[in-house]
């Protein structure tokens, strides 16, 4: 979507005094982002000549995340930022951009702390003002509940006439059901003008920034209203409870979208998949998954529930078997993993691979139809093709100070309760007796048993050996 020469200004200085947070408002999570990213990507949607964010509270660590995120986000056009210090009003915030706006001949101001937003809308408001040659337009939407928020006042020919805040609306205001969205798009010569000619109103003396769309009717500049009917796009989030119902609201938008492409979600409202997540067709997931991060997933796979996934890739007709637990790892096509197993970061499964019951992998590639079946740890571990690994079989990388390779050949049959004290290498086809500590090199198509003779003590003290 594309609107002409419109600049974007996000207001996203708010303390957030509400959320009770260390962490800037702007920066809490909604489905995987930060609110500021959904915005930025809302406006993105836009093509804009520019984007600008005015920032305030936490100002550095907000400015800091968004320059480090900007190509992960998806955001190509250029991003000013500039810091308000005069809280006095919303007119403030937008004044503390004035060189922004003096660079650009329209603007669109969004609020810092609405993730719902869709780029439709701001596309659809972008073309209304066009095409009314306005001075200003505002967002409007209707909600059940309009408490707390401005109302606009339409003239009686339904043209706008007034923004009233909630602090000095008459009775008969505060019945009007169309709020203020606190989204605008102003021409940027009309609206420096207006800036000048605000006066300080309610029981703060505040500015607002709604003023100034009467002033600029006043001055024979068109100011119109932009109804959508989908309030939630408006919906801003200022304490942690409203961050869950984003969240909610946003979720059930996820699901929706991947249900239309042909996923099957068993319980959706118990299903959470973040905002960056992606999976194939035909692919089921039961009750209790969360795929989070940027987490790909594949077409046919079925995912049992309680599955975890965070940042990893997993491609087609892959089985996660109930309580899977994966972080930052690839798993590769027709791979079976779990009951209750855990791929840790850097975990790579070749095709066909299997990791069973209780068992672990760290930063280990599992070769092409190898199997860890059950109650094992995997870790620092080059696999090799078609290997069988017993049960209880631990790769002991770790000598307190240093991590160590283990490096298992193709073909390999291990059995169960082995150890593998690392560094060691044990090479094709061959086989390792159960119970054994591995400490040094095995050679291929040999077996190595490294365990004790049995001893059984009598209760007469006579003494028995056993090979």
């Amino acid at each position: 979507m594309v609107a002409e020469n419109i600049s974007i200004l996000i207001l996203a200085a708010g303390k957030g005094t509400r959320m009770k947070s260390s962490l800037p408002k702007p920066l809490h999570a909604v489905c995987g982002l930060p609110i500021i990213a959904h915005i930025l990507r809302a406006a993105q949607g836009l093509n804009p000549v520019r984007i600008g964010v005015v920032i305030g509270h936490g100002s550095e660590k907000v400015k800091e995340t968004i320059l480090e995120n900007l190509s992960a986000w998806g955001i190509s056009a250029p991003v000013d930022f500039f810091v308000q210090t005069d809280l006095s009003g919303s007119a403030s915030a937008v004044k503390a951009a004035l060189p922004f706006l003096q660079k650009n001949k329209s603007v669109m101001v969004l609020n810092g702390d609405t993730p719902l937003l869709k780029t439709q809308t701001l596309a659809a408001m972008a073309q209304s003002f066009d095409k009314e040659q306005a001075g200003a337009l505002v967002l409007g939407v209707s909600v059940p509940d309009p408490s707390g928020y401005g109302r606009i006042v339409r003239e009686e020919n339904g043209q706008f006439k007034a923004i009233v805040e909630d602090a000095d609306a008459d009775a008969p205001t505060k019945q009007i059901k169309e709020i203020n969205s606190g989204m605008y798009v102003f021409d940027s010569a009309a609206l420096q003008i207006a800036l000048t000619q605000l006066t300080p109103q309610g029981p703060k003396h505040e500015f607002y920034l709604t003023d100034t769309l009467a002033l600029i009717k006043a001055s024979g500049k068109p100011a119109v209203v932009f109804n959508s009917t989908d309030f939630e796009q408006a919906l801003g989030v200022n304490s942690r409870v409203q961050l869950a119902q984003a969240a909610e609201i946003m979720r059930a938008r996820i699901n929706t979208a991947h249900m239309e492409n042909g996923v099957t979600l068993i319980n959706p409202q118990d299903t959470y998949i973040d905002a960056d997540v992606t999976i194939g067709a035909d692919t089921i997931i039961a009750t209790g998954c969360y795929l989070l991060g940027k987490t790909k997933i594949g077409a046919n796979c079925t995912l049992e529930g309680n599955v975890y996934i965070t940042d990893s890739q997993i491609a087609d007709n892959v089985t996660l078997k109930m309580g899977t637990y994966i972080e930052e790892s690839e798993v590769a096509e027709t791979c079976q993993i779990g009951p209750y197993a855990h791929l840790r970061p850097k975990s790579v499964l070749k095709k066909g691979a299997k990791v069973g019951n209780f068992s672990e992998t760290k930063k280990a590639v599992i070769g092409e139809g190898s199997k860890v079946n059950h109650l094992s740890y995997i870790g620092d571990t080059q696999m090799g093709a078609g290997v069988n690994v017993g049960a209880g079989t631990i790769t002991c990388n770790y000598d307190g100070k240093n991590k160590h390779q283990t490096t298992i050949g193709d073909h390999v049959f291990i059995g169960s309760n082995v150890n593998f004290v690392a560094p060691v290498v044990v090479h094709d086809n061959a086989k390792i007796g159960a119970g054994s500590t591995i400490t040094h090199e095995v050679p291929a198509e040999s077996l190595a048993i490294a365990r004790s003779r049995q001893v059984v003590l009598e209760k007469k003290g006579i003494k028995k050996e056993h090979d």
